[in-house]
């Protein structure tokens, strides 16, 4: 495991966060450091968003194969209704619940690769999100995660910036951890920044002497000048940020999540790479069908990122969103009207660049005879060929095999959903 002092050290303040939020109140010695080293993303003004769903999300609830006839057998209570899927090429429809991005689908932004996976066949929670935040299925030995590796594969890279990578939560998750410096912020409403001396917020005392022994030459080299700059940023009051017109996020934790990503990103500090996460996935018992547990996740989730692409306006032409999630589940409901740990599932693409409005991969089947195992979605696109096409395509990462070690992908292997 990578070096937890170093963790704690990149995430700032374990429950805590860095406030930040407009250009207009960016120092001039911020703006300087973030535009002093340009790496691919940085000069292309492109980045990448990686949301986890965490728990194992149902992919064949989420995107329905609505045409297959065994999936109705297999699903007898949980299914969803052929007249209740939002359709999208005839053969596949998006749950009802998920009506927030159906128009981003028609409009051609939004790609959905189906019977996407890992071909690592654990069933573990754990051992599942490890191989998938790291990259390498069945490896436990790796100690970096892949988006960090992905940034450090960047043509042009050079030092990185304060803010080029971000997650949203209190310490730096499994996918960010790496030699590239990365920030983790848990709410940037919570920042504070008090007096000096006995008069200082302990969160300001502890801010402080992170930096002041931090060997960085963003943090550590401006000395006052960045812990004034943080109390110049702390006082425009995060809590005021208004996301663009007609925007509105979802009162939840992902929702809150997700609009400061945008607050970081439009405040143009450097922003390459960003990471979030959503749990409550794991629908073993009571899963629900149109309606229940699994829609109420899957409404938080699609409205979320609806809302995202919404406030990031014209810069969401730069910006790629991709999403996974550690392995689906089985292809029949079990007898407390949920589902257990299957294989292959869905992932979401979305963006500026994406050609979207289609349903990518090769459709395995839902036959008896077609099922992972008698009893899951086969997997038929490896996960790692996905993120590849992402890291490539809008970070820049030309060596994939740092990004993905083990692993041989080239370009003319990809997707080609970018």
């Amino acid at each position: 495991m990578a070096d937890r002092q170093g963790i704690t050290r990149r995430g700032f303040m374990k429950g805590g966060a860095l406030a930040l939020v407009g250009t207009s109140t960016i120092p001039a010695f911020l703006t300087r450091s973030v535009m002093a080293e340009m790496t691919t993303a940085a000069a292309t003004h492109k980045k990448l968003v990686v949301i986890f769903q965490r728990g194992a999300v149902d992919g064949l609830n989420m995107v329905v194969p609505y045409q297959e006839s065994n999936y109705y057998k297999m699903r007898p209570t949980i299914a969803i209704q052929k007249q209740e899927v939002l359709d999208l090429d005839g053969f596949f429809g998006l749950h009802p619940a998920m009506s927030a991005i159906k128009p981003l689908y028609d409009q051609g932004h939004l790609a959905i690769i189906h019977a996407a996976g890992s071909p690592d066949t654990t069933r573990s929670h754990f051992d599942a999100q490890d191989y998938m935040e790291s990259g390498t299925p069945g490896v436990k030995s790796t100690t970096d995660g892949w988006l960090n590796r992905a940034l450090q594969a960047e043509i042009l890279r050079t030092k990185p910036t304060a803010f080029r990578a971000v997650a949203m939560g209190a310490e730096i998750p499994r996918t960010l951890e790496g030699r590239v410096k990365a920030i983790a912020l848990n709410n940037l409403a919570d920042f504070s920044v008090g007096g000096r001396g006995a008069q200082a917020a302990p969160i300001s005392n502890a801010f402080q002497a992170m930096y002041d022994e931090s060997t960085d030459s963003i943090l550590h080299g401006t000395g006052e000048e960045t812990f004034d700059a943080i109390k110049m940023l702390k006082a425009a009051n995060p809590a005021q940020y208004k996301p663009a017109a007609g925007v509105v996020y979802p009162g939840s934790e992902f929702g809150n999540s997700l609009k400061q990503v945008a607050q970081l990103m439009k405040a143009n500090l450097g922003v390459e790479a960003a990471f979030s996460d959503i749990g409550g996935w794991d629908t073993h018992q009571n899963q629900g069908n149109a309606n229940g547990q699994l829609a109420n996740r899957l409404k938080d989730f699609s409205d979320s990122i609806a809302a995202f692409w919404q406030d990031m306006g014209d810069e969401a032409q730069n910006v790629t969103l991709v999403t996974m999630s550690e392995f689906g589940r089985t292809a029949r409901q079990n007898g407390t009207g949920g589902t257990d740990h299957g294989h292959a599932n869905a992932m979401f693409v979305l963006g500026g660049p994406v050609k979207g409005g289609k349903v990518y991969g090769k459709w395995p089947g839902l036959a008896d005879h077609q099922l992972n195992e008698g009893r899951d979605l086969t997997v038929t696109t490896d996960f790692r060929k996905v993120l590849a096409e992402a890291a490539f395509r809008t970070l820049g990462s030309r060596n994939l095999e740092v990004v993905f070690p083990g692993y041989e992908i080239r370009p003319q292997e990809f997707v080609n959903f970018i």
